[in-house]
């Protein structure tokens, strides 16, 4: 009788991080920064599937890694956000609760089934000045293993991240024009462009949660608007 082979359960652990790290970092980065009239979130993708999208009135969401898995977790998070907003009240759908159910989920794959996901995401909202207790923007990132964290100003999901990251933090200013926004972002994703001379308006996806916006605050900018604001 064969004895079986045994791998221990940090060893186990490891290879999973190591192999959802891997697929992560194929993808092309997504940023997202606050500005003087929301949050913008934008990415490289010359392809015509959306990493970034619509969750509910104040809140989005971007994805990097594998398609197929981001996309379901969006699905899954526009259904958790209508059941919870016809329930109670669409006030009382937040980005927290949101980040922290994806949290539980990627955390739970991670842990039990035998290959995990690959992918991380950012859960944003919008501040909204008339609400009581909404009135700051608010940015999560939810990585592979179920990790959480919360970021302010901005923050970097991808397999440049730590790069881009650390550019940002050196050129990032509060309450900049979306224009600027916009601007500083494409020269963050250029950073990761393999030496690319520019990356085009065309192959950028670019999206707002603004404030000033009546009703549901998400908008997506076309390649036109998009050149327009880095050409002003």
């Amino acid at each position: 009788m064969s004895i079986p082979f045994y791998v221990s359960p940090e060893q186990v652990m490891q290879d999973k991080a190591e192999y959802a790290r891997k697929g992560i970092g194929r993808g092309k980065s997504s940023i997202t920064l606050e500005y003087e009239g929301g949050i913008l979130l934008m990415a490289e993708n010359p392809s015509t599937l959306s990493k970034i999208g619509e969750i509910y009135d104040r809140i989005a969401f971007a994805g990097v890694g594998k398609f197929s898995e981001f996309d379901q977790l969006r699905k899954i998070g526009v259904r958790y956000a209508d059941v919870k907003g016809y329930a109670y009240s669409r006030d009382d759908v937040r980005a927290r609760s949101l980040a922290n159910a994806y949290s539980q989920a990627m955390g739970d794959v991670f842990t039990r089934e035998l290959k995990p996901l690959e992918v991380e995401v950012i859960v944003v909202e919008v501040g909204d000045p008339e609400l009581a207790g909404h009135e700051r923007n608010a940015i999560y990132r939810v990585q592979f293993d179920g990790s959480i964290s919360d970021a302010e100003g901005y923050c970097v999901i991808g397999g440049s991240a730590d790069e881009l990251t650390t550019f940002l933090k050196g050129q990032y200013k509060s309450e900049m024009p979306l224009g600027d926004a916009l601007r500083l972002g494409r020269s963050a994703l250029q950073r990761a462009a393999e030496g690319q001379i520019a990356v085009a308006p065309e192959n950028l996806e670019v999206c707002l949660l603004e404030k000033a916006r009546i009703g549901r605050k998400f908008r997506r900018l076309s390649t036109d608007e998009v050149r327009e604001y880095l050409n002003a």
